[in-house]
C-alpha cells in the first residue's frame, strides 16, 4: 500500500505538501472521476470486506470502485498520510419511498479541518447526491456545487445534508416517469452527528448490506461515476448519463436500455471496470434515485 500507487490509480498529479482546502478538492475530484461507487461484487459473487488492505487491493490494483465505507475509509487513509486532520463519522440514510431516516447507521463519511474549520468530504454516495467539493460544516449556509445547491441543517446536535437540484431534460420520454427519477426538487440525503466513528462501527451493516433480501444493495446492481460534466450510473440494465447545467437551470437525463451481452461491454468502455466473476444485473423497484 503506497500513495503513489493510489495517486496514479486516480490521476492525481498535484502537491502532496499541502494540507490546505484546494489541494484537498483538488484530490477528493480526481477520487470520484476515476473510482466508481458500486456495489458489483454482491452481483458476481464476491465478498465485501472492510479491511483496509483489501479494500486498497480492489480499489487501486484492481481498478474496480466500492460503496461508501471502502471509497472512504481509502479516502480518509490517504488524507491522514499526507497530515490531514481527517476522521470518520456516520450517516444515516434518508428514504423517500418510506419518507424516513434509516434506524442502522450505514453510510460512513469524512469529517476533516483545516485551520480551525470543519468540513465534510464524502466520495461514497453515488449518482446525483455526490458532492464535487468538500462542504463546510456550517448549518443553514446553502452550498452551490456543480450537482446542485447543497446544504447542512443543524437540529439538537444532529445534522441533516439536503441537496436542491436543477429541472430535468429527458430526450427519450419512455424514461419519463422512470422509478429511478428523483421527483422532488429539494431531496433530504441523510443524517449524522459528529461522534466520531471507526471501521469496526461498520462491521454488521457491511454484511447486512450485501445479504439482507431487504438491502437497497441486494435488490440493484449499481454501478455510478462523475464524469466532468455530470455522471453517469448503470443500474441494472439501465444506463443513465447525465449533463448538469445542459441549459440554465436544467440537467440532461439520457437514458437507454442495455442487453445482457452490453451490460460488462459498457462497464469497460464507459467505467473503466473489468470484472474478475460473472455479474448478475439486477434492478427491482425501489428507493434507488438519480
Amino acid at each position: 500500500m503506497n500513495l503513489e500507487e493510489y495517486f496514479a490509480r486516480t490521476g492525481y498529479k498535484g502537491s502532496l505538501e499541502k494540507q490546505d482546502l484546494e489541494t484537498l478538492t483538488d484530490i477528493f475530484q480526481h477520487h470520484i472521476r476515476a473510482v466508481p461507487f458500486e456495489n458489483l461484487s454482491i452481483h458476481c459473487g464476491e465478498k465485501i470486506t472492510l479491511e483496509l488492505e483489501h479494500v486498497y487491493n480492489k480499489i487501486v490494483q484492481r481498478k474496480r470502485g466500492g460503496w461508501c465505507m471502502e471509497n472512504n475509509q481509502l479516502l480518509g487513509w490517504v488524507l491522514k498520510c499526507l497530515g490531514y486532520d481527517a476522521s470518520f463519522l456516520g450517516a444515516y440514510v434518508f428514504n423517500p419511498h418510506q419518507n424516513t431516516y434509516a434506524t442502522i447507521m450505514t453510510h460512513l463519511l469524512v469529517k476533516v479541518v483545516i485551520d480551525g474549520k470543519a468540513y465534510i468530504v464524502d466520495g461514497g454516495f453515488g449518482v446525483s447526491y455526490q458532492m464535487w467539493q468538500p462542504m463546510e460544516l456550517v448549518s443553514g449556509k446553502d452550498q452551490p456545487q456543480a450537482p446542485g445547491i447543497f446544504r447542512f441543517m443543524e437540529k439538537n446536535a444532529i445534522w441533516y445534508l439536503e441537496k436542491m437540484r436543477r429541472k430535468q431534460y429527458i430526450p427519450n420520454q419512455n424514461f419519463s416517469n422512470s422509478d429511478l427519477l428523483e421527483k422532488k426538487e429539494c431531496r433530504k440525503v441523510y443524517m449524522f452527528s459528529l461522534e466520531p466513528r471507526t471501521v469496526e462501527d461498520f462491521c454488521f451493516q457491511c454484511t447486512y448490506l450485501q445479504t439482507s433480501p431487504d438491502s437497497l444493495f441486494t435488490k440493484k446492481s449499481i454501478c455510478t461515476l462523475q464524469t466532468t460534466d455530470g455522471f453517469r450510473a448503470l443500474i441494472g440494465w439501465t444506463l443513465t448519463e447525465t449533463t448538469y447545467n445542459y441549459k440554465e437551470n436544467m440537467d440532461l437525463v439520457e437514458f437507454v436500455t442495455l442487453e445482457d451481452d452490453e451490460v460488462e461491454k459498457t462497464l469497460k468502455e464507459k467505467f473503466n471496470v473489468t470484472l474478475d466473476r460473472k455479474l448478475v444485473p439486477i434492478n427491482v423497484k425501489g428507493f434507488y434515485t438519480i
